[in-house]
């Protein structure tokens, strides 16, 4: 199967347009930039190999999300995919200026989620998607979207309202 230059050269107008949102998506969903470029790469090949197909049909973002998450919540299934001790650290990619102060509070407690609730967490918030479109590109129904969504949420606030107190000083109860 051959593919047309045009085909190609859209692909790579696609992904130079694409590639820094994904990163960041995968970052939240992994909360890991190294797996977060992993997690494009997979995406990113996945996507070409179906490009002519989903490029006919427009939902090229829409497949890249699904993509990205589905594989994010395989990667944490695998038993070889886990932690592993390294003598060094990695030095983190240079941060965007958010203007956000609580910015590494937040993508802690987020990283500290299940990564069902992550995912809901990203798709819904973060992407903006709606709750039925969340619950088709996980594949569950608008129910779990609806009950991790609640659970995550009451997650996130608890972490954060702890981390508020703790750099207060005061206690919470």
């Amino acid at each position: 199967m051959s593919r047309s230059d045009d085909s190609d050269d859209a692909y790579v107008a696609y992904v130079n347009g694409r590639r820094r949102h994904l990163l960041a998506t995968a970052y939240l969903l992994c909360g890991d930039w190294h797996r977060a470029e992993d997690l494009v790469q997979s995406a990113l090949t996945k996507l070409y190999v179906a490009w002519p197909r989903v490029r006919r049909r427009g939902s090229e973002d829409a497949y890249t999300r699904k993509v990205l998450v589905r594989t994010s919540i395989d990667a944490h299934r695998r038993a070889w995919d886990r932690e592993q001790i390294v003598d060094e650290m990695p030095e983190p990619p240079a941060a965007d200026a958010t203007g956000h102060e609580d910015r590494d509070e937040l993508i802690a407690a987020l990283a500290a989620l299940p990564p069902r609730q992550r995912a809901t967490i990203v798709l819904r918030y973060w992407l903006d998607r709606s709750i039925d479109e969340t619950a088709d590109e996980l594949g569950v129904s608008t129910g779990t979207v609806k009950s991790q969504t609640a659970k995550a949420l009451e997650h996130l606030r608890g972490r954060l309202l702890s981390e508020v107190s703790i750099h207060r000083g005061g206690n919470h109860v």
